[in-house]
């Protein structure tokens, strides 16, 4: 089973603390340099961050979506033009967009991009976010309308006329131009009874947030049984946090040291945020730290310290590249090939898991293509002592 190395896009600003970056007070990029530590995501920082993910042998980057962040759609379209072979993993949500035309954009941009697109489907579990696009329909409902957005984008996506009449959407000949090629993988996640059915019946790749091993087991085994009931096979994917250092020591510094810069009441407030969230993917990610600072490495490695005051992924991997090598050996066992990292700031995390911990997996026997070349596939040049 082949193991996949992807990086994030920190589309709403990045930094060395925990605090979101996107949450400025009079929400403009100027205000946002005025904090310390705080990076504008523009194309040029972004650009930095592809790059270095390409170079370092990771296959995709994730750019998430919401009001908070850069349009993953227009902005990796223009990081295409910086990278030659990185893919992106574009989230987007389905009950913003007709499906038809999300059908054709994604046509599109694999012309343009020369193939290197996937796709991330994010339904949505916070209503007040979802509001914010115009979107009023409850948790269960917008699970049953992106099982119909995505029957009709594959549909539309065979090449011919495709009809369809549904509760959420009623299409009529829907069709690409041409169709894409090759068609984009579907990422999608969920943890709800609602989603499961969805996932099962579309996702080629399921995706969890970074729970302790024996959690993610249970959801591997859950989807696992329902895509068999649909005759269908799903891979597995999980978005998780890194923090690797040379030493173990080192890293478990790094960690508290991001926990050193959150005060009380900056927990309490993010706790509170995140506590109305509809979503039981979020709700377990809360459920692993309770909202307090103390016992926070849930399982050997696996910190929960940046879910305290993020949203989504709220775990990450800390330990000496060694041990980082371990834990994903051990989530790969499970049946997970997709891994979706990240770490604060992107740019220097990146490099310190693409040195550390890619030639390490790759020395286990666990990596093939793009990833196996640590460090890009440089030579190493030895001082001649002249």
């Amino acid at each position: 089973m082949p193991l996949h190395l992807h990086w994030f896009l920190p589309t709403g600003g990045d930094g060395r603390t925990l605090v979101d970056r996107h949450a400025y007070a009079p929400n403009h990029v100027d205000a946002a340099l005025r904090v310390r530590g705080v990076r504008a995501p523009d194309i040029a920082y972004l650009a930095q961050i592809a790059k270095a993910a390409e170079q370092l042998g990771f296959e995709a980057v994730l750019t998430p979506t919401g009001t908070w962040c850069e349009d993953a759609w227009l902005t990796t379209v223009a990081l295409a033009q910086h990278t030659e072979r990185l893919k992106f993993l574009v989230a987007f949500r389905p009950g913003v967009i007709s499906p038809t035309l999300a059908a054709q954009m994604a046509a599109t941009y694999q012309r343009v991009t020369r193939g290197r697109l996937l796709l991330n489907v994010v339904t949505g579990g916070d209503s007040s976010e979802q509001r914010r696009f115009g979107d009023r329909l409850g948790h269960d409902q917008r699970y049953a309308r992106t099982d119909e957005f995505l029957s009709v984008v594959r549909g539309v996506w065979r090449g011919q006329p495709f009809d369809f009449d549904g509760a959420h959407y009623r299409v009529e000949g829907g069709l690409t131009a041409l169709p894409p090629d090759p068609v984009p993988q579907i990422f999608f996640g969920g943890s709800s009874p609602a989603a499961g059915p969805v996932a099962a019946r579309h996702a080629d790749v399921y995706l969890t947030w970074g729970e302790p091993p024996a959690q993610v087991k249970e959801k591997i085994d859950w989807i696992r049984a329902l895509a068999e009931e649909q005759g269908r096979t799903v891979r597995f994917g999980i978005r998780l946090h890194t923090i690797s250092r040379d030493a173990s020591a080192e890293a478990w510094a790094t960690a508290n040291r991001l926990l050193d810069d959150l005060d009380a009441d900056t927990i309490a407030a993010a706790q509170a945020a995140l506590g109305r969230s509809e979503s039981v993917g979020q709700q377990r990610m809360l459920a692993l730290h309770g909202g307090s600072r103390d016992e926070l490495e849930i399982s050997p490695n696996l910190w929960a310290g940046v879910g305290l005051v993020r949203g989504g992924a709220g775990t990450a991997l800390v330990g000496s590249h060694a041990e980082v090598a371990d834990r994903i050996e051990e989530y790969h066992a499970l049946g997970i090939e997709h891994f979706v990292l990240s770490g604060y700031p992107h740019l220097e995390e990146a490099y310190w898991f693409g040195e550390g911990v890619i030639p390490d997996l790759a020395a286990r026997g666990l990596l093939s293509g793009p990833s196996t070349r640590a460090g890009g596939g440089a030579p190493l040049m030895v001082a001649s002592g002249r």
